[in-house]
């Protein structure tokens, strides 16, 4: 049987990872752990919803992504984990 998680899970991981202070694109991904196209899907998706903050810095080479969690992302773990309490998961 496979154990798979399912896009919330993944989703949840990777709110969680930045909550815990972890912001470059790469080492989300590892956390995470999924492969590239998908993280940066994910996380375009948690950034246009509002979930989370990307910030740039430019410098002369290239640009570098960080990422924040904003109160909403923070609001998303808290009711998800609330949620996992009513339903002993």
């Amino acid at each position: 049987m496979s154990n798979r998680r399912s896009k919330l899970e993944i989703t949840l991981d990777v709110l969680k990872a930045v909550r815990d202070g972890v912001d470059k694109p790469t080492r989300i991904m590892y956390v995470a752990n999924m492969s590239w196209n998908p993280t940066q899907e994910l996380l375009e998706r948690l950034v246009m919803e509002g979930h989370l903050e990307v910030t740039e810095e430019r410098t002369e080479k290239r640009s570098k992504k960080r990422y924040v969690i904003t109160e909403k992302g923070l609001n998303v773990i808290s009711y998800l984990r609330g949620a996992e309490a009513l339903i002993n998961i």
